[in-house]
């Protein structure tokens, strides 16, 4: 980690996100009937996916009763249905290019296949932290943990209310999120006893010869999406607390994230990081603007491209003894992805310490970009025969 930058407290440079002129490239592809045409057919797809995933996962619920190991083995395959789902919908719905890199600490864990697919290397246990752009961000970041296949592993840290919707709530309760209602001292009990259940191993089915079963954690520092709204809170109370502030980012909070890392620095090695970033909007327009999930799966207009930066951090150099000296290096850290973004948005691209070490193939006729320490791949899966997993097909196979 480099030292701390020193950064003025004043509001950035970045002028306003209502002052900066809409992409034309952002305008609706699809008209109003059109609109309403994939609303519905959307809405029926998934919708009768969803009852049906969460139908499977009813089934598996004696299980808890019976052996929880096969338990949570079986809920682990209704997680990867889910993560199917909402990558065919990408797929089909709203097709959209992801641009890959990284610096040196994740050199030979990116890979693309010879049909032009993403393959990650990344540990079976890991904390995923990202900044927080858009809604769709968690989606992205699910598809990460398809490529790596630890789509069924996926842990998130989110709102309370969420749970409360119909279905997908109870579905989310079922593949054990953890539900954050942002004050501590009832979030903490909470979220203490899921953490306990991450670092205990439940099923030697999922762990092999491994000490722990699978989980990425993902947690979002900054707790909520950039937006006019978000960043201006965000800088008012780093101005108060004489905190620098970020040109592209919120501050994080360090609380949550300290407390996962204290709990969980036994069972695992490494915090990855990804710093997001979407082609599209000019510099100086928050990405939440443009992109909805109304924009991107109804009117047709997805980003541009994703683009996506890793790095990972040892725990052992993660200063977790002390959480004034934690929130130092959140902050710098954090320091570093914003001049990660300042040079997106100026070159269009994230630098790359990955030059000649991924290992890269054409894809669909395109030269493979991979020599210059990038890969560029569009969101889907690798087989059109894995869509059964939607139909719940693998887990009630393995219940047999």
């Amino acid at each position: 980690m480099s030292d701390i930058r020193e950064r003025k407290l004043a509001s950035s440079s970045t002028p306003p996100a209502d002052t900066v002129e809409v992409d034309k490239d952002q305008r609706p592809k699809h008209g109003p009937l059109v609109q309403l045409l994939r609303t519905v057919l959307l809405a029926i797809w998934f919708w009768a996916c969803i009852l049906c995933i969460f139908v499977i996962q009813l089934i598996g619920c004696p299980l808890y009763f019976i052996r929880k190991d096969y338990y949570y083995a079986y809920m682990a395959l209704t997680k990867q249905s889910f993560g199917v789902l909402i990558i065919t919908i990408t797929q089909w719905g709203a097709p959209t290019r992801v641009r890959v890199s990284g610096d040196k600490s994740i050199c030979g864990e990116l890979h693309q296949t010879k049909d032009g697919h993403l393959k990650t290397m990344f540990p079976d246990r890991l904390v995923l932290i990202a900044n927080h752009q858009v809604y769709t961000d968690w989606l992205y970041l699910w598809w990460i943990a398809y490529s790596a296949r630890m789509h069924g592993h996926l842990f998130i840290i989110l709102k309370e209310t969420l749970k409360y919707i119909p279905i997908l709530g109870q579905g989310m309760m079922f593949y054990g999120f953890i539900f954050m209602a942002r004050k501590w001292q009832s979030d903490k009990p909470r979220l203490e006893h899921r953490l306990r259940k991450l670092k205990t191993q439940h099923s030697r089915h999922l762990s092999g010869s491994q000490p722990f079963d699978p989980m990425w954690l993902m947690i979002f520092p900054e707790g909520t999406n950039l937006s006019t709204n978000s960043k201006e809170k965000s800088d008012e109370y780093g101005q108060k607390q004489g905190i620098p502030i970020y040109r592209h980012l919120l501050l994080p909070r360090s609380t949550g994230l300290y407390f996962c890392l204290q709990q969980l620095r036994a069972t695992v090695d490494y915090v990855y990081d990804c710093t997001l970033a979407y082609e599209g909007p000019p510099k100086g327009s928050y990405p939440d603007m443009h992109f909805t999930l109304r924009s991107t799966y109804l009117q047709g207009r997805p980003p541009k491209s994703v683009n996506m930066h890793w790095r990972r951090f040892a725990i052992s150099d993660i200063p977790l003894d002390n959480q004034k000296e934690f929130d130092i290096w959140l902050r710098a850290m954090w320091a570093e992805k914003d001049d990660l973004l300042e040079q997106f948005y100026n070159s269009g691209r994230f630098p790359s310490e990955l030059v000649d070490s991924v290992n890269g193939a054409p894809s669909g006729g395109r030269k493979s970009t991979a020599a210059i320490g990038y890969i560029e791949t569009d969101i889907g899966l690798r087989h059109w025969s894995e869509i059964g997993q939607i139909f719940g097909i693998t887990p009630l196979l393995n219940l047999l």
